[in-house]
């Protein structure tokens, strides 16, 4: 089973501030971590990779430190990872990063997509679904309990609501975003560690995307923050 994981390197939001004239994040010397969110989507990942077999790809987008967040996955058990940064890319609102991720996304084989929920420091909730309308695949959000039927080409997954789950099956390949409570993502130890420095790590830029630099991080990004509250 392939199985991509899209994740996103987020501010600790104790340290977060905003540019007053553009309206995004002043991402400049805040400390980062993984979205947590992330981290269960990348759990989901490994787990099924460990009872099926295949192979686990982290992609990020952002500036060359994001790395960071993909070592922390690759640690975790992640098998290799895809970071797409470049200055064209900057600045994307949910649109622009789903379009951008999805580009790259779309040259790759997969079976499956899982996203986390959201990103904490946006909160949107609107990057996952945004891909799998791109990607031209089912997509199941909120995901909190996972199983893949006899057949390995369907899954079986209880999807949260605000009274209980709804129980969902879906064909494959299939896009989910999860949330808390699918699994205790687990921390990783040294010696996952020391392994995540030598997985492959690929860097991608504007140019091998092939996408016009106007679709792509602010000036595709057709979302306008006129204030911050």
């Amino acid at each position: 089973m392939k199985i991509i994981v899209p994740v996103k390197q987020v501010p600790e939001v104790a340290e977060v501030r905003i540019n007053p004239e553009t309206g995004t994040l002043i991402r400049e010397g805040v400390p980062s971590i993984l979205n947590p969110f992330d981290e269960y989507a990348v759990e989901a990942a490994i787990q099924l990779k460990e009872k099926f077999g295949g192979e686990v790809t982290v992609v990020t987008m952002g500036p060359p430190q994001a790395k960071d967040a993909l070592y922390k996955a690759l640690a975790m058990g992640a098998d290799k990872a895809i970071i797409l940064t470049d200055r064209a890319f900057a600045g994307a609102d949910t649109w622009a990063t789903a379009h951008t991720l999805a580009e790259q996304i779309k040259k790759m084989e997969y079976d499956l997509v899982i996203c986390g929920k959201q990103a904490i420091d946006g909160d949107t909730a609107q990057v996952g679904p945004e891909l799998a309308e791109l990607l031209g695949v089912p997509q199941v959000c909120y995901v909190r309990h996972l199983e893949v039927d006899q057949d390995g080409k369907r899954l079986t997954l209880h999807k949260s609501t605000d009274d209980g789950y709804e129980e969902v099956t879906v064909k494959m390949p299939a896009l989910l975003t999860a949330t808390k409570g699918l699994n205790e993502p687990r921390l990783p130890n040294i010696m996952g560690i020391m392994k995540a420095k030598k997985k492959p790590l690929e860097e991608v830029g504007a140019a091998a995307l092939g996408v016009p630099v106007e679709q792509l991080g602010l000036k595709g990004s057709p979302t306008t923050v006129r204030r911050v509250f």
